[in-house]
């Protein structure tokens, strides 16, 4: 271990996560057993991570006692940590409840000269140098020596609860906005199926005629979301022109499948820029603010709504408003929402695509004028909400990120809370 003792605060020392932390293994038990499965024990595989949340509520599967002492698997405790050892490296998570596991991720719990919510944010100032001592000859995984091989620098126990205490409390702001967020969706996602899928809406007549998309109400009509929307495909440069791309913030923001999922719904931050040579040598369309976007290849049917003008690759589809057209962002996000798109594109085992003529042939409802700019007067103040909660949570994350070096190398320090 290299010496960092002349680099630290007084009282802090240098020391290992193996040193920090129990590492508890996991296991699974077998299939094949009924009796070991459907009980009321959670058990946690890598699928139950929620992103970027610091929790872990609920899982898929759960097993029962029997389950539980007929195999490898282990109990953990309220408050001990999780971390994905196979597959997808490196994903971790804190738990709220008593869970086992499976054998592709290790628990960890704080031992008595640390603690676990402290141990949470020591994980996160640590993860790239996790990864970057992980083993195996074909796929990446981490060990039991991956943690002993990770240096970290611990300050006393008082001070460690005080780190974890403030970078918490943004979390629980974050954490809180975010079930804001998913409320305001749920509410907006009910409102649009009942005008437009159960046709509860003001001043319906009840009177229906017959379309292709089945029986609809009087004066509406069936278009195609190539007809009713100005629909994009973005681009890519060629990639070994490294020249036209940029990880700092010149030129514009160009979005990756990978920056929808790791955005709420409004997104506002990208992994890569594109410069403005390449936008014009290339002729990349430009997505402009507050346009619904779609990826439609590989990942299909991730979605997100620009906060400023923005770029592409080739995997996303825009879904710009027509002027003068009484259709809103809104309406095409939570009518894409609410598609199957497994029961539009070929399948294999691999991946299931779809194309943007599949898109633009889209069939959607088009009501009357009327219908839809009173929908636009009651949705639209939800949104507007919603993307408020999504810039305070960026403005939260990226101060919590910001924070978070700072306190865990003793840069800033915290006396009192």
């Amino acid at each position: 271990m290299a010496d960092q003792t002349s680099t630290i605060p007084k009282g802090w020392k240098v020391t290992t996560l193996g040193e920090v932390a129990k590492v508890i293994g996991g296991g699974t038990p077998k299939t094949d057993v009924p009796e070991y499965w459907g009980g009321k024990i959670p058990w946690l595989s890598v699928v139950d991570f929620n992103d970027d949340s610091r929790w872990v509520y609920k899982t898929e599967k759960t097993i029962t006692n029997k389950g539980l002492e007929n195999s490898s698997t282990s109990l953990l405790n309220t408050g001990d940590l999780i971390i994905s050892a196979r597959g997808t490296v490196g994903a971790f998570a804190q738990l709220k409840f008593p869970m086992a596991f499976n054998q592709s991720c290790y628990g960890l719990r704080a031992k008595e000269s640390s603690e676990n919510n402290f141990l949470y944010y020591l994980l996160k100032q640590s993860i790239q140098q996790i990864k970057r001592n992980v083993h195996g000859a074909v796929f990446d995984t981490i060990t039991r020596d991956t943690f002993d091989q990770v240096v970290v620098e611990v300050p006393p126990l008082p001070e460690q609860r005080m780190i974890a205490a403030v970078l918490a409390s943004l979390d629980d702001k974050i954490e809180l906005l975010r079930e804001q967020n998913k409320t305001l969706e749920a509410s907006a996602q009910a409102i649009f199926k009942e005008w437009f899928v159960n046709f509860n809406f003001p001043n319906a007549t009840g009177k229906m005629i017959d379309s292709e998309l089945g029986e609809i109400p009087v004066g509406w009509r069936v278009g195609k979301l190539g007809n009713e929307f100005d629909i994009t495909i973005g681009r890519t440069p060629p990639r070994l022109e490294t020249e036209w791309f940029s990880d700092k913030p010149t030129g514009k923001k160009w979005i990756s499948i990978k920056d929808i999922g790791n955005s709420e719904m409004y997104i506002s931050n990208t992994s890569e820029y594109l410069t403005d040579e390449a936008i014009e040598k290339f002729n990349i369309p430009i997505i402009p603010e507050n346009t619904a976007i779609l990826s439609f290849k590989m990942t299909v049917g991730k979605l997100a709504i620009t906060t400023e003008e923005m770029l592409s690759n080739e995997a996303i589809a825009h879904l710009k408003v027509k002027e003068n057209s009484n259709f809103s962002t809104e309406f095409i996000y939570l009518f894409l929402k609410g598609l199957d798109f497994n029961s539009l594109g070929s399948t294999s085992s691999i991946v299931i695509a779809i194309n943007s003529t599949m898109i633009k042939a889209l069939k959607v409802l088009v009501p009357k004028n009327q219908t839809m700019l009173k929908f636009n007067s009651v949705i639209q103040p939800i949104f507007a909400k919603l993307k408020n909660n999504n810039s305070q949570i960026q403005t939260l994350s990226t101060l919590r990120d910001t924070l978070l070096p700072k306190l865990m190398r003793g840069e800033v320090r915290v006396k009192k809370i």
